[in-house]
């Protein structure tokens, strides 16, 4: 789902439904700040992908820091993610206002039905 597809649907929404849409997004979406605090602190161990769901890939940081060949890895990685992360957290939010976008059209389709 692209994000010109969200931004025509959200042309339809009356302002009542923006609002739903901001507020849904904010509570379900990634914080920014939060992601980038926890990839500081935590980030060599995959507490910022812990956060974002990337699970596995979290996992396998967390492993690779216990060993020192895996912690150079690891440090490495931790330095790439910094430029990552942006864009993870901007992906996650654009899926999440995509789906309440649907959920929102589905509703008002139903209910313009009755």
């Amino acid at each position: 789902m692209g994000m010109s597809y969200n931004v025509a649907l959200k042309s339809q929404l009356d302002a009542r439904e923006l609002l739903l849409l901001e507020q849904e997004v904010k509570n379900q979406g990634k914080n920014m700040v939060v992601a980038y605090v926890l990839w500081y602190f935590l980030g060599i161990v995959g507490g910022h992908r812990f956060y974002l769901g990337k699970k596995g890939s979290a996992i396998a940081q967390l492993i690779l820091t216990l060993t020192l060949i895996g912690a150079v890895i690891t440090a490495i990685w931790w330095l790439v993610d910094a430029f990552l992360v942006h864009t993870w957290v901007k992906d996650h939010n654009r899926d999440v206002e995509g789906k309440v976008l649907e959920q929102i059209m589905r509703q008002k389709n139903v209910s313009a039905t009755m």
